[in-house]
């Protein structure tokens, strides 16, 4: 039976989707992975000069394979969680090595690639190749619990519950189903929002469990992330160092963006075994070759 939800969502999304570029009919599949390793836990403003001088640069895998992953790392610049640009680079020396430089489109291919897991896995194998397959990022997630449990957040892990769900509201026609996935995640990032959703505007108002129910708030407020005085920021500053830096840098040169010692060295010591950093023999530090 077909969802009387599909044909509101599709025409919703026809009049007011974004111009993104990875959504774009002429995306490719490596446009497509590198966006959604962008995207995770980045907005989509901060992604998209990002994703632009990224492809110009390595238009390919076999473009990003050929460059020491250091590259990759200092072109990352400031999206954060910089271990992402080293698995794009791994990701990228696989495919060039044993897929003749082609990105797979298969979930179980897809998922044994670096940093790639269910969500991301999905999304490609949908976005890029017109797969017939539930996708679940925190869009989605948020639009299908307040469309049909009456919350207004989903828990913090996707449950089994909610990619039966996903699967259930899947249009057969695969390639209906790939625009059905892709709207409903607009639909979330520009209507259903997390904090100020705008109902009026919704195609799925009337069907809306959680608007039905008076829009009962959650029951436990999400705490905020703090960033200011992290680990993280402090990883994020003696990254800096070395992007900035064409040649390497001694110990001293971290001294001057973060004066904890103790907080620096555990810093530094955790971007050394990330593989982020290399520290070389003659007491230098430098981003990986």
């Amino acid at each position: 039976m077909t969802s009387p939800h599909i044909e509101p969502v599709l025409a919703w999304y026809s009049a007011h989707a974004r111009d993104l570029p990875w959504r774009a009919p002429d995306a490719t599949p490596w446009s497509v992975l590198v966006s959604e390793i962008m995207l995770q836990q980045t907005p989509v403003s901060r992604v998209l000069p990002a994703y632009q001088a990224w492809l110009t640069r390595w238009p390919s895998p076999a473009a990003l394979a050929a460059d020491p992953p250091g590259e990759a790392v200092r072109q990352w610049g400031r999206l954060g969680y910089p271990r992402r640009a080293l698995r794009l680079h791994e990701t990228a020396t696989i495919v060039t090595r044993d897929g003749n430089g082609q990105i797979p489109s298969s979930l179980e291919a897809l998922l044994a690639l670096p940093g790639v897991g269910k969500y991301t896995a999905a999304a490609v194998a949908v976005f890029a190749f017109g797969r017939r397959h539930p996708v679940l990022d925190t869009n989605v997630r948020r639009v299908l619990t307040r469309l049909t449990s009456a919350r207004q957040y989903p828990g913090p892990q996707p449950s089994a519950a909610e990619y039966r769900l996903a699967e259930s509201l899947l249009p057969a026609d695969a390639s209906v189903a790939a625009r059905w996935s892709v709207a409903v995640m607009e639909l979330g990032a520009l209507t259903c929002t997390a904090s100020a959703p705008r109902c009026t505007a919704c195609p799925l108002a009337t069907a809306c469990a959680w608007r039905a129910a008076g829009y009962p708030p959650a029951t436990a407020k999400r705490p905020a992330q703090r960033y200011d005085g992290t680990d993280r920021q402090c990883r994020g500053r003696l990254l800096a160092v070395l992007r900035d830096s064409a040649t390497p840098v001694p110990l001293s040169h971290f001294d001057a963006v973060w004066p904890d010692t103790m907080q620096r060295g555990r810093a530094l010591d955790g971007l050394v075994a990330d593989g982020l950093v290399d520290p070389l023999a003659d007491g230098t530090y430098a981003l990986p070759h």
